[in-house]
């Protein structure tokens, strides 16, 4: 090889940036990182403070549903309950509102309450442009641009889990039985954070 195409390989190497690895690929396309408000009164970021480096379930809701929302809830309590009981390692649930213009951070702490939520979940509201955008981002829409805008909570039926190290998500109906979502859930958890190697049956 003549010292021309050394250099000219050389260059061409220089050129193309390093590939993206796993996470960033997945944080660049679906979790953008707007800004959020917890129930708790919290300012966080959706990718920066809730995802990255960790084990996490997302559902969406809202606070004034009476169908399926406080079903899937309670599903998600019990299904935490399974998973604290046999993963060593902290799994982050987090409900995203479809309607930020009514669900304030102090009407959702009263919709946690009112369910007994506790450690490691949070209700998210914030604006509502951003929680759009993570509804699109997270495939909570409908491909009928029509039916879609007519009932934004169409597909907050389904629950995601992730292993945002990893790369591995997954998702399940939220009116599944509890332990099915708990076993469905495992599935992305290191086999090392198992308390058990069993999964749940």
């Amino acid at each position: 090889m003549t010292d021309i195409s050394r250099r000219n390989l050389l260059t061409l190497k220089q050129t193309f940036a390093p590939p993206d690895s796993g996470p960033e690929v997945m944080r660049k396309r679906y979790f953008p990182n707007v800004p959020l408000v917890t129930h708790e009164g919290k300012h966080v970021r959706f990718y920066d403070d809730l995802l990255k480096g960790k084990l996490v379930v997302l559902n969406l809701m809202y606070a004034d549903c009476t169908a399926s929302c406080p079903m899937i809830t309670a599903n998600l309590l019990k299904a935490q309950k399974i998973l604290q009981e046999q993963v060593r390692q902290e799994i982050f649930f987090y409900s995203l509102t479809v309607k930020p213009h009514e669900d304030t951070p102090h009407k959702l702490k009263e919709y946690a309450a009112m369910h007994h939520v506790g450690r490691n979940w949070l209700f998210l509201t914030g604006n509502p442009g951003d929680l759009e955008l993570l509804r699109n981002k997270l495939g909570y829409v409908d491909p009928n641009p029509e039916k879609d805008r007519k009932d934004k909570a169409l597909h907050s039926g389904m629950v995601r889990y992730g292993n945002e190290p990893l790369s591995q998500w997954s998702s399940i109906q939220g009116s599944a039985d509890p332990a099915w979502i708990a076993e469905e859930i495992m599935f992305v958890v290191p086999r090392a954070m198992l308390k058990t190697t069993a999964r749940v049956t």
